[in-house]
């Protein structure tokens, strides 16, 4: 991608180096909290958010971290893609009637960070918070997808954050928070299902976001799109089970399959229409 001059996002957080601390109760009073929100029918991600209004994490510590120059290179790549993300989603959501968009903030942690959705951990990847509009990356990830999956390149990186913006995108259009809704009163083999839809539309929205980066800007060179969708590839339900245990188990698929990621994503990328994306008035088999 040709991203020298492009501006940098100034709606980021960088925590890097920082971890949350625990103060205010105590671990005593956390497990007060934790007895009592598990007692009422709630599950550990409830603990955790039980644990965060109660004010029992506050606080960050800093460590000696100094940043590597790759990580600082891939902290402005970050934040040059954030801005895209920013540029194009608010045009398109005014040139379509869609309202104001309000851009979410990114947060560059290390190891671990404190979300209003839980504890945010490197191990999980990147991901989207709609309880406090934040998308969080431990830089790392890109470092992981280069050499445990082979998925390289600025334009795969660039789909990594354009994908967490895309629920950044459904949950302003309340897309994600309805999808949320239904499946708290679901079966998990059925949530799972509704979860497959809303992934396989973030990652149609990250192809809407990068029909209009290539369209406005002109940023995108030979090969950026075969970054990207080799990176949908690789990152599929069933190529990761398959990699990991020698085969897949479709019930548990939370992401969609290789397929459906590099069908949906291209489907973005050619449109640069939302309304092509409505992956939830489909049967699975036309997914």
């Amino acid at each position: 991608m040709k991203l020298d001059g492009r501006r940098e996002s100034t709606n980021v957080e960088d925590r890097r180096g920082a971890t949350g601390k625990v103060a205010g109760m105590g671990i005593g009073g956390i497990a007060i909290v934790a007895i009592i929100t598990l007692l009422m029918g709630g599950n550990l991600g409830d603990v955790f958010q039980s644990v965060v209004e109660s004010g029992a994490l506050q606080g960050q510590t800093v460590s000696n971290y100094e940043p590597t120059p790759e990580n600082e290179a891939l902290a402005k790549f970050s934040r040059q893609i954030l801005a895209s993300t920013e540029d194009v989603w608010t045009r398109y959501f005014a040139d379509n009637g869609l309202g104001a968009y309000k851009a979410p903030t990114l947060v560059l942690y290390t190891g671990s960070t404190s979300t209003s959705c839980g504890q945010g951990q490197a191990a999980m990847g990147p991901f989207y918070c709609s309880a406090d509009e934040n998308l969080y990356i431990d830089l790392s990830f890109f470092s992981s997808m280069r050499q445990q999956l082979g998925a390289d390149g600025d334009f795969a990186y660039a789909y990594v954050i354009a994908h967490e913006v895309g629920h950044h995108v459904q949950h302003l259009l309340g897309t994600l928070d309805q999808a949320h809704s239904q499946m708290a009163r679901m079966s998990k083999a059925d949530a799972n299902r509704v979860s497959v839809r809303i992934e396989l539309q973030a990652d149609f929205y990250a192809g809407v976001w990068g029909h209009y980066e290539s369209s406005l800007f002109g940023s995108l060179e030979q090969g950026d799109l075969e970054e990207a969708i080799n990176c949908a590839s690789v990152i599929g339900d069933d190529y990761l089970q398959k990699k990991a245990q020698g085969y897949a188990v479709e019930e548990s698929f939370t992401h969609g399959t290789a397929q459906q990621r590099m069908r949906w994503l291209k489907k973005g990328l050619n449109t640069g229409d939302i309304r092509q994306g409505d992956t939830f008035s489909l049967s699975d088999g036309q997914l």
